[in-house]
Parts: C-alpha cells; structure tokens; sequence
C-alpha cells in the first residue's frame, strides 16, 4: 500500500468565510470570532474561567470545539439580555473578548425549567453550602423541589467536610428512581464544588426526567418470492 508512514497534518490556510459549522447544532448560544484565527487550548481555558466566575455558579457552561466557533450550553438562570441586565451582558462579551483578542457575539437564553436541570441544581446546593446552610435542609429543600417539577426521580450526594467536621464522610437521599442502566433513559447529571471556610465539599446531582423512546419508521413491505410456473 501507499503512504504507510504517519504523516502530519499541516495547518493550512484560513482564509475566506466559513461554509461549515455556522448553526447552533448543539446549546442555546455560541461565542462566534469575526475573522479567522487559531485558538489555543489555554484561550479556551481562560474564557471558560472567566464566564464562570462572572456568572457565579448561577448558570451552566459547556464549551464545545467546531470549525471556527467556540460553543457554550445554557446560560444562568436569571434573565440577562433583557431589562437592567443588558449591561451586564456587553461587560461579559467585552472581558471574554479580551482573553481571546477577536470580537465576540454573546446571546442569552433563559432556561424554562432550573429544577429539572442537575447542574443548576447542584450549583444551587453548593451556594447554601457556602452561606453555611445544613447540607440536610438544602438537600431535602431541593428533592422536594425537583419532584415537584415534574421529575421521576432524583438523587443528590454531597462529600467532604459536612458541617465543619474533622473527618471527611459522604451523604446522599434518593426519591424516586434512577434507572442508571437504561440507555433510553433521559437522566440530568452535575457535578459542582462549593468553596466553604474548611474545606472544599463536592455536589452530584442526577434527575431522571422520563425516558426518550425513539420514532420508529414503518418497515418496509416484504418482497413476495415468485411463484413458481
């Protein structure tokens, strides 16, 4: 065969538009870059930090890689493109174009439903952990919450330091039930740490909101074997 040897792909050229990767496939948002560049994975990083912090656990971020578009998942649970919040919205465009040295375009979704969503949840959670709630309440507080949304089952475990003790434990509730195995199972998962004065303590969180039961097609109509003469 020809060209057994590994050979290395170059970085080519970037020029002219983008035809590929340009719809929002993926999320409710996307940071776009107006002109081409390379990014690095240190830029990603930064941006990723920063949007964090800036939204104070308030929102969940997933940054996804495609050809000339940086992309984010669901945003913070507080409206932000709208009313007094618009300027919050240009500064966050402004610093996350600082660390990536092109312009940006930010657009902001709200999400319908914060319970059902297990990142939002666990974020929820790790701030009254902060604000140095019991972990029993805020747990109990949240299932209830979440069940009441609509939700088929929910389980939430908290690690660390639980109440300023010396030795680290685990705790968890359940209620309802977490078909972990089923594959068509729609099940919400987050995980967030909580910052407290003595130490760090860890949020999981999953949500089974029901199952997604594929479309089945109608099979096609079975060919007759010819009958023989």
């Amino acid at each position: 065969p020809r060209r057994v040897k590994h050979r290395k792909v170059q970085r080519g050229r970037m020029s002219g538009v983008a035809k590929g990767g340009t719809a929002i496939s993926f999320g409710d948002y996307a940071l776009m870059t107006e002109e081409p560049a390379m990014i690095t994975a240190r830029q990603i990083e930064a941006a990723r930090r920063a949007m964090t912090r800036y939204v104070k656990r308030g929102g969940k971020i997933w940054i996804r890689i495609f050809p000339d578009k940086p992309v984010t998942k669901k945003p913070a649970e507080v409206r932000m493109g709208s009313g007094k919040g618009g300027a919050n919205v240009e500064a966050l465009r402004q610093q996350v174009g600082k660390l990536t040295a092109r312009k940006v375009k930010l657009e902001i979704k709200e999400i319908r439903q914060p319970e059902l969503d297990a990142v939002l949840v666990a974020a929820n959670i790790a701030q009254q952990l902060s604000r140095r709630i019991a972990f029993r309440k805020a747990i109990k507080q949240a299932l209830q919450r979440t069940m009441k949304a609509g939700a088929k089952g929910v389980k939430i475990m908290v690690a660390g330091r639980l109440g300023g003790s010396e030795m680290a434990r685990r705790e968890w509730d359940r209620e309802g039930r977490i078909p972990l195995g089923t594959l068509r199972a729609d099940i919400s998962y987050g995980q967030v740490l909580a910052r407290t004065t003595y130490g760090a303590i860890g949020v999981k969180v999953w949500i089974y909101r029901g199952d997604i039961i594929p479309e089945r097609t109608a099979p096609h109509d079975a060919v007759q074997p010819a009958g023989v003469v």
